[in-house]
């Protein structure tokens, strides 16, 4: 459906697949470089993603997941080239600690769904990659190097992606305006504080999050590392100690 994904450039070679339609607002980057292509996150899979990568890239794609969460790799299966971090391998051969019911009622909530959308066709994608990513890999696409950032906390196997020429950091889940979810049985408030411990020693010129407003500054990161250092402070950097709200962005532990 031609009004389901949003477009926006960032730069000349860089671009923000967004799905506004849905209460997510998932967004994906399309880093395009002189050898290849690198798509971040592919979205719900709702819609045909790969549809509006081709009318921005004739360079062959790799797809690479913040996570691997279902609305992050619903695309993927129009990618056979993708890359995902070691620790979330196995969410990828029926591993998932979610069944097909739950997703499927994630996917439609709040959603304005394209008509005739049938939800009981959504599947969780599985496969296999084709590269296996560690902290501190590198991807060369060609005068654009990412670095990968291992950054749990949100999910075992969460991953920033750092572009230290431009300063870029795309960040999925871990930062973003809204609330954060460190509650399920698979997030970790520790690591989550870890995370944001190691990306905000970076130069970050600008941030990229995997959902809602994009209107997100390099200043956040410090604003929710120190937020996260108090909850530690006090006792509740843990599951079951409540919603903390910060002004524009909360997280619930």
């Amino acid at each position: 459906m031609s009004d389901w994904f949003t477009i926006d450039r960032v730069d000349a070679d860089t671009y923000i697949i967004s799905e506004y339609r849905h209460w997510e607002e998932t967004h994906c980057y399309l880093l395009n470089g002189s050898k290849q292509s690198l798509l971040i996150d592919t979205g719900l899979g709702i819609c045909d993603i790969s549809e509006e990568v081709k009318k921005l890239t004739d360079k062959p794609i790799t797809a690479i997941a913040t996570h691997i969460h279902w609305d992050h790799i619903g695309g993927h299966k129009y990618y056979p080239d993708f890359y995902t971090h070691e620790v979330e391998l196995d969410w990828l051969s029926g591993g998932f600690p979610l069944t097909m019911d739950t997703i499927r009622n994630m996917v439609v909530d709040r959603c304005d769904l394209p008509n005739g959308y049938d939800v009981n066709t959504y599947e969780f994608f599985q496969g296999t990659p084709t590269r296996v990513l560690h902290d501190g890999d590198v991807i060369d696409i060609g005068g654009r190097v990412i670095e990968i950032l291992h950054t749990p906390g949100h999910s075992p196997g969460h991953m920033c992606f750092w572009e230290k020429e431009r300063g870029y950091l795309f960040t999925g889940d871990l930062v973003y305006k809204d609330t954060l979810f460190a509650y399920y049985p698979s997030t970790d408030p520790a690591a989550y504080l870890e995370s944001l411990e190691k990306i905000c020693v970076l130069p970050v010129e600008r941030v990229f999050p995997a959902h809602h407003s994009l209107d997100i500054k390099p200043e956040i990161l410090t604003l929710m590392r120190d937020a996260f250092r108090q909850l530690k402070q006090e006792g509740k950097l843990h599951h079951g100690s409540g919603t903390f709200h910060y002004g524009d962005w909360a997280v619930w532990l």
